[in-house]
């Protein structure tokens, strides 16, 4: 009689366990139906920075082929190569920042100024030295500021030079880059007047034209362009973010954050992303004869900033990744765009490119679930984004801290698409799915379902109370109801003191927060939150208002903090990168045949929560095929003991973390089962000892 006990193994399989999602197959599924693998864009992206570490200077600068722009065009290459990976001690960036940092005198005579000075400041940024570098770009960001245009059609934006104080012919090229380097001056912790923020917001918005893009420079109505589109849906998302909001109406008079009001649509904002779904292209600027690149980089931050996976009906990164993969010089590593300067200059262009790949494909943290009942296609209430930058801050306040991924993006993820396309994957590209409400979420049996697979699969949903509302409240607790309808004890409880939640991050009082969750296997998967943290997310930025309360200071802290615990306990603060994907594999095929050279394991059911853990068979045997070598099937057959099909298998699994007894009859078929030479491997799922218990018991 062979017997595995649950003391003997437990490290095993967890070890085997965690290499099982580690080399899980990473795959997305492009517009065409075929599969692009993960390791072909990084594949791409390490050919791209071989490319542009062999066109370095020996100053450290790169340059265009016509030896100009120096500063703006090394800007570009350090910010690429550090999005694609390499650290700012590589040589090549080392150099590269070497350089840029003495760079401030090449700037008085640049005929780019606003372009390059721009750029430093986000290459500066972007390395993230802000004791070295907080005084220069200071600096620079002060010549950005003086150099906004104060008269005139294009008042708002910059043109080509800073020198002009206020004056001078702009356009909105220019402009959203300028936007970009004050963005990044303010990350920095650089003071940026919110005069300046208005007057840019004002100048995108009074120049959209009708059909939702935008033009070049000047009034609306000029012709749309890719690019710009793009530009305009990005400025847009920043300089609101950035203007700080009314501070008289933040509190109620008995000190509450308010948190509940109507929320004005950012009807320019989606004007713009509708537009680009209607225009999408992925290979060529429309309404532009050239400048491919740098509008596939604009559309990366377009998609990234505003949280959209989609464009109408593309999946921006898939299609441009793959394209941009089939465009790339397959020797030397290179991109080269469309009309002369890019023509002219692969330095640039694949520094387009590379920033695209890279920045893209930065881990999406957070899906925020849009759901609820639908009119042709759009949501007749929008109770599921009560807070509209909840989501978005959180992400950017875990992006700052120590020891996470230096850029993280979250993402709107529409659940009745998901419905129609039956896809779990596109639930797996986040390892959170956020729940916010302030009524009785609805959701069909199909998305009850979906739900129910994604926790399964590893997903973790974090549920949060809007405005007090006992409405959500009841509905969540039915949702999950629902989607485990003969558990007993899948149901919310209060998480206590000694659950890790608490101390994933920062040390927090389980008493004074309270956290209520649901296990799956031996991982709380479920966690729901009924106080109105997001309203206080939504309120965070960088850098306080310096008249705000600080009392609401203390709350936006408390409320940032649960956040960071609940996401870091979800992650492991590792999320993956946006096109991780776990393998699902194939559920189908009769169970009993048995497949001849192959591993048969059946799990054996019994009453002590046999199921607990429903994919850990599973993945066991995938980790089996993948990191020993071995041919194991991956179909998983559920027998009772008593089935006669048990004798068909040369190893049966079980596990559990509940006290359980078997008939006699069960225990005799048991008996002959290993008498025969069949392994039993059983593990007491969590260390529960009442079943470790139980099975003891069984064995006597």
């Amino acid at each position: 009689m062979q017997v595995i006990t649950a003391q003997s193994i437990r490290n095993t399989l967890v070890l085997l366990l965690a290499t099982s999602f580690l080399f899980s197959s990473t795959v997305l599924h492009a517009a065409n139906g075929r599969k692009l693998k993960a390791e072909a864009v990084l594949k791409s992206i390490k050919k791209g920075q071989q490319y542009l570490r062999s066109k370095q200077e020996v100053d450290g600068s790169w340059r265009t082929n016509q030896n100009g722009r120096p500063v703006g065009v090394t800007s570009m290459a350090v910010m690429a190569l550090i999005n694609s990976g390499l650290s700012k001690e590589d040589p090549s960036v080392k150099k590269g920042l070497q350089y840029l940092r003495q760079a401030e005198r090449e700037l008085v005579n640049s005929r780019a100024e606003t372009y390059e000075t721009s750029l430093l400041i986000m290459a500066l940024a972007t390395a993230k030295d802000g004791k070295r570098d907080k005084p220069f770009i200071s600096r620079l960001a002060r010549k950005l500021e003086q150099g906004q245009i104060l008269r005139g059609p294009n008042t708002g934006s910059w043109g080509y030079q800073l020198r002009n104080r206020g004056g001078g012919n702009g356009d909105r090229s220019n402009g959203q880059f300028a936007i970009l380097g004050l963005r990044d001056a303010s990350h920095m912790g650089v003071f940026i007047q919110q005069s300046t923020w208005k007057r840019a917001r004002k100048h995108w918005i009074a120049s959209q034209n009708r059909d939702g893009g935008w033009g070049y420079n000047g009034l609306a109505n000029q012709r749309s362009r890719g690019s710009l589109t793009c530009a305009g849906i990005a400025s847009l998302v920043i300089t609101q973010r950035m203007i700080a909001k009314n501070l008289k109406n933040e509190m109620t008079p008995n000190g509450k954050p308010k948190c509940c009001g109507k929320y004005k649509e950012d009807k320019a904002l989606e004007r713009g992303i509708r537009c680009m779904g209607t225009h999408f292209q992925k290979g060529a600027n429309w309404g532009e004869n050239g400048w491919l690149l740098y509008y596939l980089y604009a559309m990366e931050r377009a998609g990234r900033l505003s949280g959209r996976r989609f464009f109408g009906k593309h999946d921006w990164y898939r299609e441009v990744a793959e394209y941009l993969i089939g465009q790339q010089s397959p020797n030397a590593g290179f991109w080269i765009g469309t009309g002369g300067f890019e023509q002219n200059n692969p330095v640039a262009s694949t520094c387009f490119a590379l920033l695209f790949l890279s920045k893209g494909l930065s881990p999406v943290l957070i899906n925020k679930l849009k759901y609820g009942p639908r009119v042709k296609g759009k949501a007749t209430k929008t109770d599921w984004n009560q807070h509209r930058n909840d989501a978005r801050n959180l992400t950017e306040y875990i992006s700052t801290r120590k020891g996470w991924p230096k850029l993280l993006t979250w993402q709107m993820l529409d659940m009745k698409k998901v419905e129609a396309s039956n896809n779990l994957e596109e639930m797996l590209q986040a390892p959170v799915l956020m729940i916010t409400g302030r009524k009785t979420p609805v959701f069909s049996a199909t998305e009850i379902l979906l739900l129910r697979k994604y926790v399964e699969s590893g997903g973790f949903i974090f549920a949060i109370r809007n405005c007090e509302s006992d409405g959500f409240d009841k509905g969540i607790r039915e949702v999950v109801r629902r989607m485990y309808p003969n558990d007993n004890d899948a149901k919310l409880k209060r998480l206590t003191a000694e659950h890790p939640i608490y101390r994933s991050e920062h040390l927090l009082n389980a008493e004074t927060i309270p956290l209520y969750g649901v296990d799956f296997g031996c991982r709380t998967s479920i966690v729901y939150c009924p106080e109105d943290i997001s309203c206080l997310w939504e309120k965070w930025m960088r850098q306080d208002p310096a008249k705000r309360p600080l009392k609401l200071k203390g709350m936006i802290t408390r409320a940032t903090r649960i956040g960071v615990n609940v996401i870091a306990y979800a992650t492991g603060r590792e999320p993956a990168n946006k096109l991780t994907q776990k393998d699902l594999g194939n559920q189908k095929g009769t169970q009993d045949k048995i497949q001849r050279g192959l591993l048969q394991i059946a799990k054996l059911r019994h009453p002590g929560g046999w199921d607990t853990a429903p994919r850990a068979l599973r993945n066991l045997l995938i980790a089996l095929n993948k990191t020993m070598g071995m041919a194991a099937s991956t179909r998983q057959r559920n027998l009772p003991a008593t089935d006669p099909n048990l004798f068909r298998y040369p190893i049966l699994y079980m596990h559990g973390r509940h006290e359980f007894s078997m008939s006699q009859k069960e225990r005799k078929r048991l008996r002959e089962y290993l008498d025969q030479g069949g392994v039993l491997f059983s593990d007491s799922c969590c260390g529960a000892k009442k079943y470790d218990k139980a099975f003891r018991q069984l064995m006597k």
